[in-house]
């Protein structure tokens, strides 16, 4: 099955999608800036990272997806990040968080969140 290319207005869409959540070590990411673990920033998956309206590809830092800002909740739970980075191992619409990003949702004694949702907000 071929995927047609992904729309800003169709990533837009997914705000009641239900997706995972997880959240990794941070440092250099795609965009091609520094990270801290106390940052709140956000990898978005491969999926929609490389195929993020107007990125034809070539240095990842270029892609217009950097520095758009998501608003994810989870039960009842908010934070507002920064995409810097590009998630390998994430399902389509999952979200990897920064360390102090995915403790404003929930204790990250649990690994993995089920059920996030969010929306880009810029």
């Amino acid at each position: 099955m071929v995927r047609p290319p992904c729309t800003f207005h169709l990533v837009r869409s997914f705000l009641t999608s239900v997706v995972s959540g997880t959240f990794y070590g941070t440092g250099l990411g795609s965009c091609g800036i520094t990270n801290s673990d106390t940052d709140f920033i956000v990898a978005i998956s491969h999926i929609i990272y490389d195929a993020f309206p107007g990125y034809s590809g070539g240095n990842p830092n270029n892609n217009p997806a950097c520095g758009k800002k998501i608003r994810a909740t989870y039960q009842g739970k908010s934070v507002e990040v920064t995409a810097v980075d590009r998630c390998v191992g994430c399902a389509e619409f999952d979200l990897d968080f920064s360390p102090s990003a995915f403790d404003q949702l929930a204790d990250p004694s649990i690994g993995r969140l089920h059920g996030v949702q969010w929306q880009w907000i810029s």
